[in-house]
């Protein structure tokens, strides 16, 4: 409490513009040469990036001497490469130099990029600087560049590790939030991370990293942060608050972290100063990886995950796979589109074909009785009894997704149209709302009392339904609508109701399945993992999506209901859970009252 109101003083004194002349940092031995420490050698390059098109940039190699072909050597990038490789700024290859020859870090190749650039296309015009597009917002784009391109071509020389737990990145104001995002993006490429007067501010939504490390299963990663308590505030924010908030953050996730608060501005003087003890801090303890916390305050974690339990990949003959749904055994159905069949994981786990040569299916649900419906993608809905036996609902209508209620009434999206349908266990069909855009996903609250309709997003589309929301571009509203339902089975009061966190640079909402548990929270899988709503509609926490694959359809299933099955890819994955899933067939649950 001490610390936190220490921090909350500077931060009083500096909005009243109380401040003091800033100190002068020095460096230390370990950035000057000494003789009798073998020094390394840097090579210049440049690169032509095919994920940035048109860009060129100046790069750098640092090898140490001490490197030995044989053996891996690990790995740390650097943005704004040029200010690090120098000898007369940051000094990294001399510090690289002490520090290895000294043993306080390992053998490590350093990669230095400058920011990519398009080149005039006539005399007299201005370049096109990539800087702030790489290196401010948020998304995997950055990290894709490295991974893809450039530890490729570096590794066609060298002998790079593989393995993420011996590979750092560095990179100081916006190359800060370069940094972090890579790591927090790919923590199995990267997982060590340095930052000086990182930019986390709303450059291009980099603000955001500080409510995700809160909501999102903590990555191992490990996160150095530097910062001056007179750094900028500009029309994007506050660098000392943005740091302080991202800091916080780390401490409430409970990473393993470590934060300097010098009085600088926006400046390189204390991060040049303190680089070789933050390089001795991350490289501590290597070759051991970086150990995940045992417990967090976080919802996520209290209340949804277990400690130890990572997601594993269903065994099984398949080549895609969608459209997850559970019977009340437990057993879980997907399709396999690639195959056009429908395949059944039992509760124990093992895997068996159902039924073949079925054509495409759009979604699968389980009735009361136990038959499996089935929506293909020619428009048919079709019942499977348990025991094989095969009978047409339903001819002519394009449904995406479907579920059954206890009382056998079916709920239905029909995006080509953007209709909702109802079908009763008679068989009679209802349109209950139309003109709705996007319409995708659809689910039921535990006591059915709701229901939840997905919407793709949809550049400048509006809902136009029947209910009584305003039409709103749907690129400015959370895109789940939640519906009362009536005693008829009609539905009222459509509210856009669930705020989702939206993958920064795909511009498109990409929420695909839901499933809820017995607490009344909603699953929803998407390209930044799987979130889990509560009742109220905020987003309480997100479950890392398997692999980096975006999840595509999730629901509960095995003995106890309470293990989380996923579509990724072509693989179906499960974890197991503290919550229990609800399935919409069976009789309606009662929630608890939410925390409003």
């Amino acid at each position: 409490m001490r610390l936190r109101t220490l921090l909350l003083l500077c931060g009083l004194l500096l909005s009243v513009g109380i401040t003091a002349k800033a100190e002068e940092y020095k460096l230390t031995a370990d950035s000057f040469r000494h003789e009798g420490v073998p020094q390394g050698k840097v090579t210049a390059f440049k690169w032509k990036s095919k994920l940035y098109p048109g860009t060129e940039r100046d790069c750098w190699i640092y090898v140490p001497q001490q490197y030995d072909a044989s053996k891996p050597a690990c790995v740390m990038v650097f943005q704004d490469g040029g200010g690090f490789v120098s000898e007369g700024g940051f000094r990294v290859p001399i510090v690289f130099d002490n520090l290895i020859y000294k043993k306080q870090m390992p053998v490590t190749i350093g990669i230095f990029l400058n920011p990519g650039v398009v080149p005039p296309s006539r005399p007299g015009a201005l370049p096109r600087y990539n800087r702030s597009l790489e290196y401010d917002g948020l998304g995997d784009l950055y990290g894709r560049f490295l991974l893809e391109e450039i530890l490729p071509e570096v590794g066609k020389k060298y002998n790079l590790t593989q393995d993420g737990n011996g590979r750092a990145i560095c990179g100081a104001s916006s190359g800060g939030i370069a940094a972090f995002k890579v790591a927090w993006e790919r923590p199995d490429a990267f997982s060590k991370v340095f930052s000086m007067i990182g930019s986390f501010t709303n450059l291009r939504g980099s603000q955001d990293y500080s409510s995700l490390i809160r909501k999102m299963e903590p990555k191992p990663i490990r996160v150095f942060l530097q910062e001056g308590s007179n750094d900028q505030d500009i029309y994007s924010g506050s660098w000392y608050i943005s740091n302080l908030d991202m800091m916080w953050a780390l401490r409430y996730a409970r990473y393993d972290y470590q934060w300097v608060l010098g009085d600088r501005g926006h400046d390189g003087q204390q991060g040049m100063a303190i680089l070789p003890d933050a390089l001795r801090w991350l490289w501590r303890d290597y070759p051991n990886p970086i150990q995940l916390p045992t417990s967090t305050p976080q919802p996520i974690m209290t209340e949804v995950l277990r400690a130890g339990e990572g997601w594993q990949a269903v065994a099984g003959d398949y080549q895609s796979a969608s459209a997850l749904t559970c019977n009340a055994k437990g057993e879980v159905y997907f399709a396999d589109n690639t195959t056009h069949r429908i395949l059944k994981i039992s509760a124990e786990g093992s895997i068996a074909v159902a039924h073949e040569n079925v054509g495409k299916v759009n979604a699968l649900a389980i009735t009361p009785e136990g038959n499996l419906l089935v929506a293909f993608a020619d428009r048919r809905l079709v019942s499977y009894s348990p025991n094989g036996q095969e009978r047409a609902l339903e001819k002519g209508t394009p449904i995406r997704d479907l579920t059954v209620n206890s009382k056998g009434e079916i709920y239905a999206t029909d995006p080509q149209n953007g209709n909702i349908w109802y079908f009763t266990s008679t068989g009679k069909k209802k349109l209950l709302d139309s003109g709705v855009a996007g319409v995708n996903r659809i689910a039921l609250t535990p006591d059915q009392s709701l229901l939840i309709v997905g919407q793709t997003a949809m550049g400048g589309a509006a809902y136009k339904g029947k209910g009584n929301v305003p039409a709103v571009a749907l690129s400015q509203v959370p895109l789940l609508t939640s519906y009362q339902v009536q005693t008829d089975g009609s539905l009222a009061y459509p509210q856009p109701y669930f705020d989702l966190s939206m993958p920064h640079e795909l511009g498109k909402h990409e929420a695909e399945g839901m499933a809820v548990d017995t607490h009344g929270w909603l699953y929803v899988t998407s390209n930044t993992g799987i979130q889990v709503c509560d009742q109220a509609g905020r987003v309480n926490g997100i479950v890392a999506n398997p692999n980096f694959v975006p999840t595509t359809s999730v629901t509960f299933g095995g003995a106890n209901l309470d293990t989380l099955f996923v579509t990724a890819g072509e693989k179906v994955y499960r974890r197991k859970t503290k919550a229990k899933g609800a399935l919409p067939f069976q009789a309606p649950v009662t929630p608890p009252q939410p925390r409003l």
